[in-house]
Order: structure tokens, then sequence, then C-alpha cells
């Protein structure tokens, strides 16, 4: 880490090169800003417009204007880089975080982790490598940062919930023709991976394995209903079973006008909680509970303590703000991360935890391709890996409507 140019806190600077200038390499870049100690010094995008345009921004805002480069072996080997942050499209993920590990450095990856496994156990022991050497390798998970998420992984661990039973995630997003349109890769199994599930749900997925533990088996179904000239789902169903017992519905789309919220449920024997749009809508323990609420027939959503249990942690409001302007939940996970380089020790989010919500997106649509359950166990195995997966029913059964469209 370089020595120069101490930030006003009295600490070594952290120089941060951020690979990707599109919307989410902005996002990273407003989330940095929060934290004098860390200087963007290197911007790197194969479109060179794009960097340069968000270095004009940074330097706009009073912050030192960063070198902009084509590539990121160019920017490793001319500015001073401690982290590298990863903004580039899906594909491209395993491949640059293990180029920027290779060169001793810390590395943000941008969710998803990659679009497949076939690199899974490269990166995994190159981040634990990495670790062992004090380096951070982490994927941006930022709703585990969430007040909301905080409040039921600390119940669920606690055991205020009893005997976790079930739970139900639902994206109900929106994306326009235009937005899948905007680039070349957008809505592409190679470098987008998948749709709704791989892109705007795998934030749930992650929180949904979080809460409830091992996935074991998946089965799902996948289509393409409002869109076109797209290779991927716009909408996604499935049912997830848990190595406790626990089952799940998991859904995901991208077409749903005008866009609705993200909605998670959570629930057990002794209590549920309900997350809506990353605030904590609906908690109920029955630890906390007073007596006279209860009902053998149940309470239809009474008995709400959410507002108690978030008053535990003051200052952390959720706001519904732009998050290209203000990223709360990127804040929120980079605080952990810079503490985590400045400590050498492993960050919140792992890799390992981003390969297990990729394994169970893989399996997703390969349950989704083939028509029937598939053990997650089996994809981790690589028993899938030549399953080419696509959109909809499998190509062979009668009935399919409209043109199937193969990785």
């Amino acid at each position: 880490m370089s020595q120069a140019n101490v930030d006003p806190h009295g600490t070594v600077p952290i120089n941060a090169a951020i690979v990707g200038c599109g919307v989410i390499g902005r996002t990273h870049s407003a989330a940095i800003r929060e934290f004098p100690e860390v200087v963007i010094t290197a911007l790197v995008d194969e479109i060179v417009e794009a960097a340069e345009a968000l270095a004009a921004k940074i330097e706009a805002q009073g912050d030192p204007k960063p070198a902009v480069f084509l590539t990121l072996a160019e920017a490793l080997a001319a500015a001073p880089v401690d982290l590298v942050i990863i903004a580039t499209p899906s594909g491209l993920h395993i491949q640059q975080a293990l180029e920027a590990l290779d060169a001793g450095k810390h590395v943000v990856i941008e969710k998803p982790l990659d679009v497949d496994l076939s690199r899974a156990e490269e990166i995994l022991a190159a981040a634990k490598a990495a670790e062992a050497k004090g380096l951070v390798a982490t994927v941006i998970s930022q709703h585990r940062f969430d007040p909301a998420s905080r409040v039921v992984d600390e119940a669920r661990r606690a055991g205020r919930f009893g005997t976790l039973t079930s739970a139900v995630a639902s994206v109900s997003w929106w994306r326009s023709q235009g937005y899948y349109d905007s680039g070349a890769w957008r809505g592409t199994w190679a470098m987008d991976g998948g749709g709704a599930i791989m892109n705007q749900g795998v934030h749930t997925v992650d929180l949904l394995l979080w809460f409830l533990g091992r996935p074991v088996e998946i089965s799902a179904k996948t289509a393409l209903l409002a869109h076109e000239g797209v290779e991927v789902e716009d909408t996604a169903v499935a049912t997830v079973t848990f190595e406790s017992g626990a089952l799940a519905v998991l859904h995901a789309t991208t077409a749903a006008y005008p866009g609705l919220t993200v909605r998670l449920q959570v629930m057990g024997s002794k209590g549920s909680a309900v997350i809506d749009n990353d605030d904590l809508a609906y908690f109920h323990a029955s630890d906390a509970a007073d007596p006279s609420q209860s009902s053998a027939m149940g309470i239809l959503g009474g008995g709400n303590q959410a507002a108690v249990e978030l008053a535990k942690y003051p200052g952390h409001t959720v706001e519904a703000l732009d998050p290209t302007v203000y990223p709360a939940g990127h804040v929120r996970q980079y605080r952990d991360i810079i503490a985590a380089i400045r400590a050498g020790r492993p960050a919140g989010v792992t890799v390992q935890d981003a390969l297990n919500a990729l394994a169970t997106v893989r399996a997703l649509y390969v349950s989704a391709t083939l028509g029937h359950p598939v053990l997650i166990a089996d994809v981790v195995a690589g028993n899938y890996n030549d399953v080419e997966v696509h959109t909809g029913n499998a190509p062979s059964q009668p009935g399919a409507d409209r043109k199937e469209v193969s990785a």
C-alpha cells in the first residue's frame, strides 16, 4: 500500500481501481466517496469515453482525477493500486478477479460472481490463498448489511423464530425493452449469465440461503414473456428444499410493470419476519410477545415488533434514494470491506458465499431446461456442466409455441 497522500484521518490511503465504468462502476464510485481513506487512482474500460466521463465526474466533485486505462493489466502496471473493484459484465468477473489476486491486490467483485461454475474451484482456491496472505476477496451482497437483514439474521441465529419452516422470496421488477437493447451483452447467456434470477434476483437468493441454510434441491420454470430479442428469462419461479427440511418459493421477474418491490418472508414455528423494499415491514417473535395476543388460530399479521427490533440499529435508517446517487447498501458493505482490509481479516461476504448463490441459480436454470428437479450438490460436482441452459421448456417438449434460444 502506498505511503503517500495520507488522508485527513491520519491513515494510509487505500488506492482503488474501478474496472468497468458503466452504471455499476459509477455506483461503486459514489459509495467510495463516503470513505476519505479510499482514493480512486485508476479507471479501466474498453470504452474510453465511459472511463473519461467518470474520471471527469470524480474530478468535478473535488477529488483527484484518476488515470484512465483500456485494460486492467495496464492499470496495474502504471498506477498505484491496492484494491481492484470489478464492475464489468458478469462473464468477465472471475477472469479479472484472478488477474487482480495474482497481482497481490484486494478484490471486490460486483454480483454475481460470474455466469457459470466452470472456474469455481479456481477462484475459490485463489481467494483462500489471498486471505491467507491478509488480502480481501469479496463479492457484493449489500443487502446482508441492511438493518432489516441484520435483525432477521440475528433473530434466526438466536433461535427466536423456532424451527424455520418456509420462506417466500419475490423480486417483482420492471426492465424496459430499452434496458436490454442498451448493451449487446445484456440479456445474453454468455455475458449476463441469465435474466431476472441471475441479475436482478441473485441478492435475494443470497439472503434466502443466508437465512435458511444449505439448499439441497430445486425445481424451476422460466419464461420470456414481455421482451424481444433476449436469450434469457424475464420471469422465473422455483421451489427450493433446504437441508433442514424447510421449503421456499422463489420468484423473480423483470416483467412487472411499473416495477414493484422485493419482498422476502421468513417463517418459523415461534416467529416470522417480512422484509419489503429493504425495510423490516413485519417482525414477530414469541419471546417478545404479549401473551394476550396469542391465539390457536394465529393473529393474522398482528403484534408487529419491527419498530422495536429496528431501534437496536440507530443511525441505519433505510431511505429510498437513487442508488447511483447514494448507494446506501454498498456504503454499508464497503464499511465492512475497508475494516477487513485494515485488520487483515476476511470480509463479511466471502467468495464461498457467492459460489453458493451462483450454484443455486445455475441449478435453477438446469432444472428449468431439463424439466425436472435438480440436486444442487450434483450441479456443484459438475454433473450438469454439459447442459446448455435456455429459457422455457426443453426444445423437445411438445407444445412449445415460441423459438428457443440456447446458450
